[in-house]
Protein backbone atom coordinates (compact mmCIF):
# COMPACT_ATOMS: atom_id res chain seq x y z
CA UNK A 1 0.00 0.00 0.00
CA UNK A 2 1.07 3.31 -0.86
CA UNK A 3 2.99 5.43 1.64
CA UNK A 4 0.48 8.40 2.85
CA UNK A 5 1.79 11.32 4.51
CA UNK A 6 -2.04 12.34 5.89
CA UNK A 7 -2.54 9.20 7.65
CA UNK A 8 1.38 8.61 9.01
CA UNK A 9 1.81 12.13 10.00
CA UNK A 10 -1.83 12.53 11.33
CA UNK A 11 -0.22 15.79 14.03
CA UNK A 12 0.32 17.84 11.12
CA UNK A 13 -2.90 16.80 8.65
CA UNK A 14 -5.33 16.11 11.02
CA UNK A 15 -5.52 17.98 14.03
CA UNK A 16 -9.07 18.53 15.66
CA UNK A 17 -11.66 21.18 15.08
CA UNK A 18 -10.26 22.78 18.37
CA UNK A 19 -6.85 24.09 17.90
CA UNK A 20 -3.60 22.93 20.07
CA UNK A 21 0.31 23.51 19.55
CA UNK A 22 2.41 21.61 17.31
CA UNK A 23 5.80 21.92 16.21
CA UNK A 24 6.76 21.50 12.45
CA UNK A 25 10.13 19.77 11.51
CA UNK A 26 12.18 21.18 8.09
CA UNK A 27 10.63 19.73 5.25
CA UNK A 28 11.10 20.36 1.60
CA UNK A 29 8.58 21.45 -0.85
CA UNK A 30 7.76 22.12 -4.23
CA UNK A 31 7.12 25.86 -4.26
CA UNK A 32 5.20 28.48 -6.32
CA UNK A 33 5.00 32.25 -5.32
CA UNK A 34 2.93 34.95 -7.46
CA UNK A 35 0.24 37.25 -6.22
CA UNK A 36 -3.96 37.62 -6.63
CA UNK A 37 -7.32 36.79 -6.04
CA UNK A 38 -7.30 32.77 -5.69
CA UNK A 39 -10.85 32.75 -6.57
CA UNK A 40 -9.83 34.26 -10.15
CA UNK A 41 -10.04 31.43 -12.56
CA UNK A 42 -7.23 33.02 -14.94
CA UNK A 43 -5.06 34.10 -12.27
CA UNK A 44 -1.50 33.59 -10.86
CA UNK A 45 -2.87 31.24 -8.09
CA UNK A 46 -4.72 28.61 -10.11
CA UNK A 47 -1.68 28.70 -12.97
CA UNK A 48 0.45 28.05 -9.76
CA UNK A 49 -1.62 24.42 -8.78
CA UNK A 50 -0.92 23.22 -11.95
CA UNK A 51 2.50 23.69 -12.30
CA UNK A 52 3.22 21.92 -8.62
CA UNK A 53 1.04 18.81 -9.79
CA UNK A 54 2.92 18.51 -13.21
CA UNK A 55 6.10 18.80 -11.28
CA UNK A 56 4.43 16.17 -8.06
CA UNK A 57 3.19 13.45 -10.58
CA UNK A 58 6.33 13.63 -12.36
CA UNK A 59 8.17 12.70 -9.25
CA UNK A 60 5.46 10.14 -7.87
CA UNK A 61 5.82 8.22 -11.20
CA UNK A 62 9.44 8.57 -12.21
CA UNK A 63 9.78 4.79 -11.10
CA UNK A 64 8.06 3.89 -14.40
CA UNK A 65 10.99 5.16 -16.30
CA UNK A 66 14.81 5.26 -16.77
CA UNK A 67 15.35 7.92 -14.02
CA UNK A 68 16.07 6.08 -10.38
CA UNK A 69 14.92 8.54 -7.21
CA UNK A 70 17.89 6.56 -4.50
CA UNK A 71 15.59 5.35 -1.68
CA UNK A 72 11.97 5.40 -4.00
CA UNK A 73 8.85 4.38 -2.54
CA UNK A 74 5.47 4.41 -3.90
CA UNK A 75 3.51 7.25 -1.76
CA UNK A 76 -0.04 9.83 -1.81
CA UNK A 77 1.01 12.74 -3.08
CA UNK A 78 0.23 15.15 -0.13
CA UNK A 79 -1.96 17.51 0.13
CA UNK A 80 -1.92 21.16 -1.37
CA UNK A 81 -0.60 23.88 1.19
CA UNK A 82 -0.38 27.65 0.81
CA UNK A 83 1.55 30.89 2.87
CA UNK A 84 -0.55 33.56 2.69
CA UNK A 85 -0.16 37.09 3.40
CA UNK A 86 -0.86 40.99 2.43
CA UNK A 87 1.76 43.75 1.92
CA UNK A 88 1.49 46.29 4.97
CA UNK A 89 -1.17 44.54 7.51
CA UNK A 90 -0.69 41.56 10.04
CA UNK A 91 -3.37 39.19 9.80
CA UNK A 92 -5.76 38.92 6.85
CA UNK A 93 -8.19 41.12 4.99
CA UNK A 94 -10.39 38.48 3.53
CA UNK A 95 -12.24 41.75 1.88
CA UNK A 96 -9.50 42.30 -0.08
CA UNK A 97 -7.74 38.79 -2.01
CA UNK A 98 -6.57 40.71 -4.68
CA UNK A 99 -3.74 42.20 -2.54
CA UNK A 100 -3.21 38.63 -1.47
CA UNK A 101 0.47 36.95 -1.72
CA UNK A 102 1.33 33.37 -1.94
CA UNK A 103 3.42 30.58 -1.92
CA UNK A 104 1.44 27.40 -3.28
CA UNK A 105 2.94 24.38 -1.81
CA UNK A 106 3.19 20.70 -1.70
CA UNK A 107 5.59 18.83 0.69
CA UNK A 108 7.90 16.50 -1.34
CA UNK A 109 9.22 12.82 0.35
CA UNK A 110 12.21 12.89 2.39
CA UNK A 111 14.24 11.22 -0.40
CA UNK A 112 13.98 13.51 -3.39
CA UNK A 113 16.63 15.80 -3.68
CA UNK A 114 17.43 19.05 -5.46
CA UNK A 115 18.52 17.30 -8.26
CA UNK A 116 15.98 14.80 -8.64
CA UNK A 117 13.14 17.81 -8.44
CA UNK A 118 15.70 19.56 -11.02
CA UNK A 119 15.24 16.46 -13.27
CA UNK A 120 11.72 16.34 -12.86
CA UNK A 121 11.72 20.28 -13.92
CA UNK A 122 13.54 19.21 -16.85
CA UNK A 123 11.87 15.82 -17.06
CA UNK A 124 7.81 17.73 -17.25
CA UNK A 125 8.80 21.22 -19.32
CA UNK A 126 9.94 17.92 -22.53
CA UNK A 127 6.91 16.05 -21.86
CA UNK A 128 4.34 18.49 -21.29
CA UNK A 129 5.85 21.42 -23.19
CA UNK A 130 4.99 24.05 -20.86
CA UNK A 131 6.95 26.49 -18.92
CA UNK A 132 7.97 25.12 -14.89
CA UNK A 133 10.62 27.77 -15.05
CA UNK A 134 8.54 29.17 -11.78
CA UNK A 135 8.52 26.09 -9.95
CA UNK A 136 11.23 26.33 -7.00
CA UNK A 137 12.57 23.76 -4.74
CA UNK A 138 11.81 25.26 -0.80
CA UNK A 139 13.14 24.36 2.83
CA UNK A 140 11.27 25.51 5.58
CA UNK A 141 11.21 25.21 9.01
CA UNK A 142 8.09 26.02 10.43
CA UNK A 143 8.86 25.67 14.02
CA UNK A 144 6.13 26.25 16.81
CA UNK A 145 2.70 26.74 15.88
CA UNK A 146 -0.99 26.88 16.82
CA UNK A 147 -2.98 25.02 14.58
CA UNK A 148 -6.76 24.26 14.31
CA UNK A 149 -8.86 21.96 11.49
CA UNK A 150 -11.30 24.90 9.75
CA UNK A 151 -14.98 23.45 8.55
CA UNK A 152 -16.34 25.16 6.06
CA UNK A 153 -15.82 28.62 3.75
CA UNK A 154 -12.46 30.23 3.64
CA UNK A 155 -14.26 33.58 4.11
CA UNK A 156 -15.25 31.87 7.42
CA UNK A 157 -11.71 31.72 8.78
CA UNK A 158 -11.57 34.23 10.92
CA UNK A 159 -13.55 32.63 13.73
CA UNK A 160 -11.68 30.02 13.74
CA UNK A 161 -7.97 31.86 13.69
CA UNK A 162 -9.59 33.89 16.53
CA UNK A 163 -10.12 30.63 18.81
CA UNK A 164 -6.42 29.91 18.11
CA UNK A 165 -5.03 32.96 18.99
CA UNK A 166 -6.93 33.52 21.71
CA UNK A 167 -5.68 29.55 22.73
CA UNK A 168 -2.21 30.39 22.06
CA UNK A 169 -2.76 33.32 24.35
CA UNK A 170 -3.95 31.33 27.41
CA UNK A 171 -1.46 28.76 27.09
CA UNK A 172 1.64 31.41 27.21
CA UNK A 173 2.29 32.19 23.37
CA UNK A 174 1.41 34.85 20.74
CA UNK A 175 0.82 35.01 17.11
CA UNK A 176 4.41 35.33 15.28
CA UNK A 177 3.16 35.99 11.76
CA UNK A 178 6.18 37.61 10.10
CA UNK A 179 7.99 38.27 7.17
CA UNK A 180 9.10 34.81 7.22
CA UNK A 181 6.11 33.11 9.18
CA UNK A 182 2.79 33.11 7.11
CA UNK A 183 -0.92 32.10 7.46
CA UNK A 184 -0.14 28.81 6.76
CA UNK A 185 -3.56 26.51 5.09
CA UNK A 186 -3.91 22.92 4.17
CA UNK A 187 -6.29 21.82 2.04
CA UNK A 188 -8.20 18.39 2.64
CA UNK A 189 -10.67 19.26 0.18
CA UNK A 190 -11.25 19.77 -3.46
CA UNK A 191 -13.35 22.64 -3.80
CA UNK A 192 -14.60 21.64 -6.56
CA UNK A 193 -16.40 18.69 -5.20
CA UNK A 194 -17.17 19.19 -2.04
CA UNK A 195 -19.71 21.54 -0.65
CA UNK A 196 -18.54 24.41 1.09
CA UNK A 197 -20.20 23.25 4.18
CA UNK A 198 -17.86 20.31 4.68
CA UNK A 199 -14.52 21.85 3.33
CA UNK A 200 -11.74 20.94 5.36
CA UNK A 201 -8.94 23.02 5.62
CA UNK A 202 -6.25 22.77 8.55
CA UNK A 203 -4.86 26.00 9.53
CA UNK A 204 -1.67 26.90 11.08
CA UNK A 205 0.15 30.07 12.52
CA UNK A 206 3.20 30.56 13.99
CA UNK A 207 3.68 31.25 17.71
CA UNK A 208 6.69 32.49 20.09
CA UNK A 209 6.69 31.96 23.88
CA UNK A 210 5.30 35.46 25.53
Amino acid sequence: MAFDYKKEYKEFYMPKNKPGIVTVPEMNYIAVRGKGNPNDEAGEYNKSIGLLYGIAFTIKMSYKGDYKIDGYFEYVVPPLEGFWWQDGIKGMDYNKKEDLNFISIIRLPDFVTKQDFEWAVKEATRKKKADYSKVEFLIYDEGQCVQCMHLGSYDDEPATTKLMEDFARENGYEIDITDTRFHHEIYLSDPRRTETAKLKTVIRHPVKKI
